[in-house]
């Protein structure tokens, strides 16, 4: 019986086999392209431009700088491509990751593992580092949910937590085109790789 294949052709050129994912297979500009593209909360958000993925990781990756500003660049990158493997498979809303069951879980924990290795990172991230990058996540869910998603505070506190960080609901979420963002991804990557 023959193995199922399922590959994505990127702008890159790359063919990237979604159910073996090979490090090398995997560009940052790839990455930051499907990223700029994808939209938050299925687009479900105010404004001119949809709020994407790329913008979102931009803000959690700030995010877990302000929760742990001693962490050291390969923390900060992965909070960076925390949701990278979105540049294939989507941003899929909790409520629909729940239906589809264990296999999107299993799809995108395969995808992050390449993401990693292809950046040199490690491939365990210790669980404290873990906590604070979903930390940072839960409150960036929390500022879009008041801001661009249409929740109210009760909601999004009921949802995402109300968020313990000073300075945080200071903090305005831009709606920029994607080519914008995805120009900003990539630099913000260059930063941290250089950091490393």
């Amino acid at each position: 019986m023959s193995v199922p294949r399922a590959y994505q052709r990127m702008l890159s050129g790359r063919r990237l086999d979604l159910l073996n994912p090979a490090p090398l297979d995997i560009e940052i500009e790839d990455i930051a392209h499907g990223l700029a593209f994808v939209a938050r909360w299925n687009g479900q958000t105010k404004g001119e431009f949809p709020y994407s993925v790329a913008e979102h990781s931009l803000l959690v990756e700030r995010i877990y700088g302000q929760i742990a500003p001693k962490a050291p660049a390969k923390w900060r990158m992965v909070a960076l491509l925390h949701d990278a493997p979105e540049y294939v498979i989507g941003d899929m809303i909790s409520p629909v990751k729940s239906a589809v069951g264990p296999g999107y879980k299993e799809l995108d924990d395969r995808l992050m593992q390449a993401v990693l290795l292809r950046f040199g990172l490690p491939g365990q991230v210790p669980d404290g580092v873990k906590k604070q990058i979903k930390r940072a996540d839960r409150i960036s869910a929390w500022l879009e949910a008041i801001q661009i998603a249409g929740f109210d505070r009760k909601e999004a506190n009921k949802l995402f937590g109300a968020p313990k960080l000073s300075g945080v609901e200071d903090e305005v979420l831009p709606l920029r085109a994607p080519m914008r963002v995805k120009a900003d991804f990539l630099n913000r990557h260059r930063t941290l790789l250089a950091m490393l």
